[in-house]
């Protein structure tokens, strides 16, 4: 079995373990499905190549979260997941609006400033889809997909 594969598997079960004894404030299914989504997105860009060193990052001074923080080759890239069960209404990518895109590069800000010299980085955008009955998902990668202000 790849290494790959045993650990999502590893971290799968974790995460169910993590559920059943402290489960969540809000169980809803649109939570449930945002945090498998984001999960799934780390291990499709971990097969991308992509080192990824946080998840979920806060910072007290910002509110909101980056979903994750990784390295593709030389650039710094803070990644937004937005995870849908359907592409009926609009493309999951669409929810990264103005008001989103503020956010998010204040809190980019404030993880840069924990770095000790000046990289390259971007924002990315991953959309997670589980359409159907089908229990794989698909994935839509925007890189650099929106600029830094």
């Amino acid at each position: 079995m790849a290494t790959g594969s045993l650990t999502h598997i590893t971290v799968r079960a974790l995460d169910w373990i993590a559920d059943q004894i402290f489960p969540a404030p809000s169980d809803r299914a649109h939570h449930k499905v945002g945090r498998r989504g984001e999960e799934d997105a780390y291990f499709y860009l971990r097969h991308l190549g992509y080192v990824m060193v946080a998840r979920n990052f806060r910072s007290a001074r910002r509110r909101g979260e980056i979903d994750l923080i990784g390295w593709n080759e030389n650039v710094l890239c803070f990644i937004e997941v937005k995870t849908r069960t359907t592409r009926d209404v609009k493309p999951a990518e669409a929810a990264v609006d103005q008001d989103k895109r503020r956010v998010l590069n204040g809190i980019a800000r404030e993880f840069l400033r924990l770095l000790p010299a000046a990289c390259k980085w971007r924002f990315d955008v991953v959309s997670v889809y589980y359409e159907g009955q089908s229990r794989k998902p698909q994935f839509e990668l925007f890189v650099n997909a929106f600029p830094a202000t």
